[in-house]
């Protein structure tokens, strides 16, 4: 068995993997185990994350951004608008655009095939544990003991969860989860396009459920299209022709001819969140402690706010000396991040029961927000700084400060 370790990180995704890097970069001893570890696809597969201004700059202040700069895609503006199929988006159209915000860009979308592989590379010195599951936990008063699939063990002072939203490092633990299903699919793919995006998103909030077009280097979008849950696994086991033909007059002919780049991806929508948000020497970051609708697109967002704040909590503990395993040093962490993860849930939330549904009271109050929205500059603004994660208390790493 290893020497006790500071930190074991349980899950090597996008948010384990940053904050393995943010904790070993600010000296501490980390091990990261990763049952299962996606390197990404070296052929563009489709896939692409958008990062809002605040997460960009942390990855920039760890040193991951350098290797992503080249292919990401900046966020100039973002257009909103109700639509229906085969009539496009309808003539009232919220517009955020970037050059309202002092900082520049609203956010950026990243290619899985560059950001998973930028933030492996950024992985020496951490201890990693590829290939094998957590079996069983066992915690004292100093150390967690995890013992691994393959026999081995590590033991450390805190253990995070970052195993995602069905985790089981948090069942073990015995918190709970509260949530729903929303009934929805996510179809995820990417388009070739005629003309250029001019780096602008698009969110067309059909009656059937919301549809982001968002803009890839190149005459390419991303594309993140809920639906009825049957509904959409019928239109996910299409050809890619038949496929096209469905998603066609959906998205409307404002960038010409659409073709489909990549492979295509499905995934259950639902609300899920962990009761609590720490237990014995252990935390929950990322979708184990909270997975919500992708309608505002903040998933990772919020994921990577959890590592800023946590990796600040542990380093400012442990520079003052104390135990940043024991129960006072995570409760900080957890009061910090409850009120921003129960906000987001609950405008997720509303938002797709707002935005999802054609029925004309609701068609008249999104008209009326946007118009709201559009007609006053500082509820634009600030709709514009909290979408590109630049309100509330900022970790210091989202506020591009150094641990």
């Amino acid at each position: 068995m290893d020497a006790i370790r500071d930190i074991a990180i349980v899950g090597g995704g996008l948010v384990g993997s940053t904050l393995a890097y943010a904790l070993r970069q600010a000296g501490f001893d980390v091990a990261l185990v990763e049952a299962r570890y996606d390197t990404g696809s070296k052929e563009f597969d489709g896939r692409g994350y958008a990062l809002s201004h605040a997460s960009a700059r942390m990855l920039r202040t760890l040193g991951v951004w350098r290797a992503l700069e080249d292919t990401a895609q900046p966020i100039l503006d973002v257009r909103a608008s109700d639509g229906r199929v085969g009539e496009g988006p309808s003539a009232l159209c919220l517009h955020l655009d970037h050059r309202e915000l002092e900082e520049g860009p609203m956010g950026w979308m990243v290619e899985a095939r560059h950001l998973r592989p930028a933030l492996s590379i950024s992985l020496d010195g951490v201890a990693r544990r590829v290939g094998a599951g957590v079996v069983s936990r066992t915690t004292d008063s100093v150390s967690t003991l995890l013992a691994l699939s393959d026999g081995s063990e590590v033991r450390a002072r805190v253990v995070v969860a970052a195993d995602g939203k069905r985790s089981g490092m948090a069942a073990r633990a015995g918190i709970e989860r509260t949530g729903w299903s929303y009934g929805q699919t996510a179809l995820v793919c990417a388009i070739s396009h005629e003309l250029d995006h001019g780096g602008v998103a698009h969110q067309f909030f059909m009656p059937e459920g919301p549809l982001a077009i968002l803009p890839l280097k190149g005459r390419r979008s991303s594309i993140v299209w809920s639906g009825p849950g049957d509904s959409a696994r019928r239109i996910n086991g299409l050809p890619d022709a038949d496929y096209l033909a469905v998603l066609r007059p959906r998205f409307g002919d404002y960038l010409g001819d659409i073709a489909l780049e990549g492979r295509r991806f499905s995934y259950p929508l639902e609300l899920s969140l962990a009761n609590d948000l720490t237990a014995d020497r252990l935390a929950l970051v990322g979708d184990a402690a909270h997975a919500v609708h992708p309608i505002a697109g903040q998933g990772l967002n919020q994921g990577l706010r959890d590592v800023a704040t946590l990796a600040e909590i542990l380093t400012d503990a442990r520079r003052r000396g104390e135990d940043f395993g024991s129960a006072a040093v995570l409760s900080r962490y957890a009061r910090w991040r409850r009120f921003d993860i129960t906000a987001l849930a609950i405008a997720t939330d509303g938002f797709n029961r707002l935005f999802s549904n054609d029925v004309g009271p609701f068609r008249a109050i999104r008209r009326l927000g946007m118009e709201l929205v559009s007609a006053f500059p500082a509820l634009r603004r600030g709709f514009m700084r909290e979408a590109a994660g630049l309100t509330g208390d900022l970790p210091r790493l989202l506020a591009g400060r150094r641990l």
